[in-house]
């Protein structure tokens, strides 16, 4: 056989034996007002979207690992102030941004995390440090940020995550808890008409490995400390090459007492659901029932993806095993 011959047959064989690569991410679940989003907003968003999928899946198609892409495509967006996530994380009630991330390998069930961190500029970044140069899953707090400044990962000034849309929402929210403490007072209802934040991505790479990763600034006057679902692994991230990988958006606290995430995977290995069955059973039924709202994102070892959520909207986005690249943000 020829040379030529030889090698095109080879890359025949190898190409026929890798797997479909696709990538899907969100970009935070909740209501939003189509009146008041502005025409530049909304492309803001879709173009944000898209620079994040982009970069994710360039990786995936040069053969490059999951957790890279999941790492790349969320790093875009913690750096992108529309988002609530890194540089545009909101505030706490203390007038702090407080910054929460988790990532997790579906090969062996590897995961890492970190929470309330202050000073690290992009949290993914550091959660993946903990899962692969430490035997722990969750650091938080002054040690999350020691272990990242140990590491080499890029550290700041908190004044760095300040935009001035996000204080805005504080001295709203400032405002509204004042008003409810007054007698005969009538506050202002949270209609959480900006509440697009939490970021997330999973990602499934050639050698059929899928990451999940989810990065937040928690929400708007959160106190004493709080930690929500997405550095929890099981309840806002979770990824298993036998089942899916999750990635989760919403109110934190109802996807912690459901294990949103793992539950989903759970369906998947136990009843032998679809991924998009156990996704909509979860989201639909079991968490809106509780009085949950969100939505999550996931994406099987088959290349098949979804998008579910119980809320008005969800930013999200997704470049199938075909290479067909779609964002959105309403239903």
């Amino acid at each position: 056989m020829k040379p030529i011959a030889a090698a095109l047959l080879l890359f025949t064989a190898m190409t026929a034996q890798a797997n479909p690569v696709a990538i899907v991410i969100h970009g935070g679940a909740g209501r939003i007002d189509r009146d008041a989003l502005t025409p530049e907003r909304e492309r803001l968003y879709h173009a944000t979207l898209e620079q994040s999928l982009r970069a994710g899946h360039t990786i995936l198609k040069r053969g490059g690992s999951a957790l890279d892409a999941v790492e790349a495509a969320i790093v875009i967006m913690e750096d992108a102030p529309v988002f609530n996530a890194g540089k545009g994380a909101v505030f706490t009630a203390e007038g702090k941004n407080e910054l929460d991330a988790s990532i997790m390998d579906g090969r062996a069930l590897q995961a890492g995390a970190v929470g309330g961190v202050t000073t690290v500029k992009n949290p993914i970044r550091a959660a993946r440090a903990v899962m692969e140069k430490s035997p722990h899953v969750l650091f938080t707090n002054r040690g999350a940020e020691k272990f990242a400044s140990d590491n080499g990962l890029e550290m700041v000034d908190p004044k760095y995550f300040f935009t001035e849309r996000r204080w805005k929402q504080i001295l709203k929210w400032r405002k509204q808890q004042e008003a409810k403490a007054k007698p005969q007072a009538t506050a202002e209802p949270d209609r959480h008409a900006d509440y697009f934040g939490t970021v997330g991505c999973v990602a499934l790479d050639t050698a059929g490995n899928i990451a999940a990763g989810t990065s937040t600034g928690g929400m708007t006057g959160k106190r004493f400390g709080r930690i929500g679902d997405s550095p929890i692994i099981g309840a806002g991230t979770y990824a298993d090459n036998r089942t899916a990988g999750i990635s989760c958006t919403g109110h934190g606290e109802y996807f912690i007492r459901h294990a949103v995430a793992h539950d989903i995977s759970a369906r998947m290995a136990y009843k032998q659901e679809s991924l998009a069955k156990a996704a909509a059973d979860v989201v639909q039924t079991v968490l809106k029932q509780a009085g949950g709202s969100g939505g999550i994102i996931g994406l099987d070892a088959k290349g098949n993806i979804v998008m579910e959520f119980n809320t008005p909207a969800m930013t999200r986005g997704a470049i199938d095993q075909d290479g067909n690249l779609k964002t959105a943000l309403f239903k």
